[in-house]
């Protein structure tokens, strides 16, 4: 039987110091039938230059240059041009383990599974790592529990990144069209929504074989503006909407849809979303689902849509307590 070919897509926006080190980690991947394609999402360094001379060294490498559209649009644009029987993705300024995408494989095929994944480690420019989570355990998860865990937010990290998708099972999503490419943050959250919904099986090995590399200057600690904000509030609204009739998955959306406009009532810069936010939480409210929340989070919530000024004090004296205002500090 002939090897299975893996593609893997590689988006890359003005990350010349970091683009060569990402696919250093690839080209030395234990698992030698990688396609990797990189597409410079219009970069104005020196990305696609470097991009041009790796591809030029490398035949695995194949090179796409577009102007810039977003993340989501530098992954769909590698997406049409992929030939491998499954697809991972990789963040172009982050490292992958050199034998993450022979577990990832290996895995695939021997659970007879859509969607394989890992654990992951963050990383910090002072050294400082998070481990997520590394116990070494495999989990088997049908269709029903895996999109229940992503949504819960049990060990499945709603990333692209630490993930390997059978093609087929891409081709059924792009197919549907349900994807709103027009979502720049938690693009990957609700991507993964629909993956994991049309997955008949996952595994998931709790190894951390991804390194998530945060620096300043990146899309995770940029400047906080509008749509970084609405983006993942309106993620949560559809998947909130979409699970209606599904009794667990729709409490566990429910009380993430909760917690991400929980955060956006805090956001004195942006004034609009705080109050839209505010409006939301007053309707969900009235939900059956609310009396599932905990009394901490009911608390929470009504406080935050009819006492906001305490409710961001409060909040603000509890994330300096706890160290949460700098938790992803990268400084």
């Amino acid at each position: 039987m002939s090897m299975k070919k893996i593609s893997v897509i590689v988006p890359a926006y003005n990350i010349e110091p970091y683009l060569g080190r990402c696919l250093d980690s690839l080209l030395a991947q234990s698992y030698p039938g990688l396609e990797i394609i990189v597409t410079d999402d219009g970069s104005t360094d020196g990305t696609a230059a470097l991009l041009d001379r790796y591809a030029a060294e490398h035949s695995q490498i194949v090179a796409i240059h577009q102007p810039n559209g977003g993340v989501t649009a530098a992954r769909l644009a590698a997406l049409k041009q992929a030939t491998g029987d499954y697809i991972g993705f990789v963040d172009g300024d982050d490292l992958a383990e050199h034998e993450m995408f022979q577990t990832l494989i290996d895995d695939a095929e021997h659970y007879g599974a859509d969607i394989a994944h890992c654990g992951y480690q963050m990383v910090f420019p002072s050294g400082r790592v998070d481990r997520y989570y590394g116990t070494g355990r495999v989990v088997e998860q049908d269709g029903e529990s895996g999109v229940l865990d992503l949504v819960r937010g049990d060990f499945v990290e709603p990333g692209l990144w630490n993930k390997l998708y059978r093609r087929e099972l891409i081709e059924h999503f792009l197919a549907e069209g349900r994807m709103d490419w027009t979502v720049r943050i938690n693009e990957d959250l609700l991507m993964n929504f629909l993956l994991f919904s049309l997955a008949k099986k996952c595994v998931f090995r709790d190894k951390c074989l991804y390194h998530y590399m945060l620096r300043k200057g990146s899309a995770s600690s940029a400047k906080v503006q509008a749509y970084k904000l609405l983006d993942p509030q309106r993620v949560m609204q559809r998947i909130y909407e979409e699970t209606t009739g599904l009794v667990q998955l729709h409490q566990a959306a429910y009380v993430r849809y909760v917690r991400v406009l929980l955060g956006n009532t805090t956001q004195s810069t942006c004034p609009e979303v705080s109050q839209q936010a505010r409006i939301e939480l007053k309707q969900l409210i009235c939900e059956k689902e609310y009396k599932q929340l905990s009394w901490k989070e009911r608390y929470m919530v009504l406080g935050a849509s009819k006492l906001l000024p305490l409710y961001r004090l409060v909040r603000q004296c509890y994330d300096h307590v706890t160290g949460n205002d700098h938790k992803y500090d990268v400084e």
